[in-house]
């Protein structure tokens, strides 16, 4: 079975480009060149892999990728002219997996999208995460702590996977508003300091302790 891909890309030549490059390769691709219909074809077919770049008609990337990661783990690659640190940062923290910066080699584009490839399909220990002493399966939600199962609610979960997959970088409130509530949240950002007391109550016997750093935010600090 080829795999599958959607571009989200407004520039009409550059998305040929990728489109022609990537079918040559025996994958099946299609485009998108807004993020309303980005949405649609994400609603109607499976995707191993989505290149979206970031300033769209109708809807941004960053809007893109947070409602597309309320449903699936699929690989997104941000693709941009935009090179500023905090929209890069911002992007990771929505659950993009890689940022391909314009102009860019689309062999070098190709072999990034067969790694990520590689690592997801058909292989058991990419769907477990271990760090320290906590595991998670992330098949099932399961987590454990110390050999014990650990019970947690889905934002505390959902935090819990992102802090693990992001060990020692410090992400701050906005950040984590962004990635778990979406842009539009209207509440306090005191939400995140509630949620995070009560994954540190949870996971208190763990060697995996997420620290507060002044007036920056939020790390999880890994012992390997």
């Amino acid at each position: 079975m080829k795999l599958k891909m959607l571009i989200v890309e407004d520039d009409p030549l550059l998305a040929e480009a990728i489109h022609d490059y990537f079918t040559s390769k025996e994958w099946q691709a299609k485009i998108a060149s807004d993020g309303n219909m980005a949405l649609e074809l994400f609603e109607e077919e499976n995707f191993q892999l989505i290149l979206l770049d970031i300033m769209l008609p109708k809807q941004n990337g960053f809007t893109i990728c947070r409602k597309i990661r309320e449903h699936s783990d699929v690989p997104i690659f941000f693709i941009t002219a935009r090179v500023m640190e905090e929209d890069e940062l911002n992007g990771y923290a929505l659950g993009a997996d890689d940022y391909i910066t314009k102009p860019f080699s689309l062999p070098v584009l190709y072999a990034k999208a067969m790694a990520i490839m590689n690592r997801t399909r058909g292989n058991d220990s990419f769907r477990k995460l271990c760090k320290g002493d906590i595991e998670i399966d992330i098949r099932t939600h399961k987590v454990c702590v110390k050999g014990q199962n650990c019970q947690l609610a889905p934002i505390e979960y959902n935090m819990l996977l992102f802090f693990l997959e992001n060990p020692n970088r410090i992400f701050s409130r906005d950040q984590l508003l962004i990635r778990f509530w979406g842009y539009d949240f209207d509440g306090n950002e005191r939400v995140v300091d509630n949620h995070i007391k009560k994954l540190r109550q949870a996971i208190a016997d763990s060697d995996c302790k997420i620290q507060t750093v002044r007036k920056s935010g939020y790390r999880m600090e890994v012992t390997t």
